[in-house]
């Protein structure tokens, strides 16, 4: 079974709390004793977790950063879900997913993964070909998202809007020049919301396959918002609407 690398409070407290039976070990900064880190101690050894202490040195080496808060977790990893369909058919209300068109730096992968667990999405949805994959530095940013939320890419994105279409879902893009507003749309019932990265936006190929554009209305001198920026204004709309 594989292994894999989690750091920093949030990306490991949760794995504490979802599946704390994966955590191998868990390296912790020997020389940092403040109150958050105690705290995080406790939960461990609650959890009944090996506890080892490192210098920053090896946590660095571990975790490939310096970023890592004292925290370095070695966890099995868990069982991705891989089929959209299946995902799917578990909701039982109206299906909410985010579709990443172009997303391949990972902090902000991390944090739609983080928006996207806060909303309540079913599922982000990205292509293969054109977006970063799940590791530790989207693990540390969305602060456990990555093990809550399914991440699910795809060989045709395209295709697999088609697809959602088939399935009822509504395909509602985002796009700068788009006539409509997030807030002037209709977000209710099972939707797809389709945003690019920021700059380029959405391909082509993928905007043609919404079924709406829309935009959100910037009222000073910045062009466009940081795609989980944008992702967490159209999810939050779409979750208001819906009477959340």
């Amino acid at each position: 079974m594989s292994t894999k690398v989690l750091f920093g409070f949030h990306a490991v407290t949760v794995r504490l709390k979802t599946a704390p039976q994966s955590i191998t070990e868990i390296h912790v900064d020997a020389t940092r004793r403040d109150a958050r880190m105690r705290q995080f101690v406790q939960r461990a050894q609650e959890a009944g977790a090996k506890l080892v202490d490192s210098e920053d040195t090896r946590l660095a080496a571990l975790a490939g950063t310096p970023r890592h808060q004292g925290v370095v977790a070695r966890v099995t990893a868990l069982p991705q879900r891989h089929d959209l369909d299946e995902v799917l058919d578990e909701v039982a209300g109206a299906p909410l997913v985010l579709v990443l068109d172009g997303v391949t730096d990972p902090h902000n992968l991390g944090a739609c993964l983080r928006v996207a667990d806060g909303a309540g999405a079913h599922a982000v949805v990205a292509p293969k070909d054109h977006a970063v994959g799940l590791n530790a530095t989207v693990a540390k940013v969305a602060s456990g998202a990555a093990e809550t939320v399914p991440y699910l890419m795809v060989t045709n994105l395209a295709r697999t809007l088609a697809e959602l279409k088939e399935r009822g879902l509504r395909v509602v893009g985002t796009s700068d020049d788009a006539e409509q507003t997030i807030f002037e749309a209709d977000l209710r019932g099972p939707l797809a919301l389709v945003l690019g990265a920021e700059g380029s936006g959405m391909r082509q190929l993928t905007r043609k396959s919404c079924d709406v554009l829309v935009r959100i209305p910037m009222q000073g001198a910045v062009e466009s918002l940081n795609v989980s920026v944008a992702s967490g204004i159209c999810l939050f709309e779409a979750l208001r609407q819906r009477g959340a």
